[in-house]
């Protein structure tokens, strides 16, 4: 029933064609594909042709990707940036941006991550989170270092607690050698760092801050005040 197609396949092949091309002129699957051509000879000029078109294909790919991800990230910049004078009305909204804007991670990774030691802090940041971004319980994490002379029992349990985060979202504790000696702060418990892998949120965030840069008339200094071209 496709003798007709595997001739044309096997013809194509023979003169240098890629799969892809040939799987646009006939309709069958790969695989059969493959079956059919799995002995035809191409000399070394049409292997090397071949492989140039693919690494084409892959660097043309590529950019185009990168270029999608730049146009993306101005848009959710953009209307973030423009939806901050109607934020401004819920206090928690700038409270929460500029503890992140001083506290929160800046960097090309585009993970939306905040640490810092004072469960207040911690326990505010837990509520922008959760009423400004609406961030999902299922996509925090918690990440923990202590030194190793506050090592305690429950101090997981702690920031659990502070944060309302269950202990199976934890990452493993990072605990750090000391050189204080045996000066012990009982009042310490570490640094508590929410982790949140959403781009789109990190995104966010950049936007959020450009426009409320330009509500308090504060110029660009860095290239995190301008929108990324990553």
């Amino acid at each position: 029933m496709k003798l007709h197609e595997k001739r044309l396949a096997i013809s194509m092949r023979r003169k240098g064609a890629s799969y892809l091309t040939i799987l646009k002129h006939v309709k069958v699957s790969k695989s059969s594909l493959s079956l059919w051509l799995r002995g035809v000879y191409l000399s070394e000029k049409q292997k090397a042709r071949l492989l140039q078109g693919r690494e084409i294909s892959r660097d043309a790919a590529s950019k185009a990707k990168h270029q999608h991800r730049i146009e993306q990230t101005a848009e959710i910049v953009q209307k973030s940036k423009q939806d901050v004078k109607s934020l401004m009305h819920n206090p928690l909204f700038p409270v929460g941006l500029a503890l992140y804007w001083a506290e929160g991670t800046k960097n090309q990774s585009e993970k939306v991550q905040f640490t810092n030691s004072d469960e207040q802090m911690v326990a505010l940041m837990m509520r922008w989170f959760r009423e400004i971004c609406l961030v999902p319980e299922s996509k925090f994490r918690v990440h923990m270092h202590i030194h190793n002379l506050h090592v305690r029992t429950h101090i997981e349990n702690f920031w659990s607690r502070i944060t309302g985060i269950p202990r199976t979202q934890f990452y493993k504790t990072y605990i750090k050698q000391s050189s204080l000696g045996f000066r012990r702060n009982v009042l310490y418990n570490g640094t508590c760092a929410i982790v949140i892998s959403n781009k789109e949120l990190f995104r966010r965030i950049v936007g959020w801050k450009l426009g409320l840069s330009e509500v308090f008339n504060i110029s660009p200094r860095s290239s995190m005040d301008r929108t990324p071209d990553f």
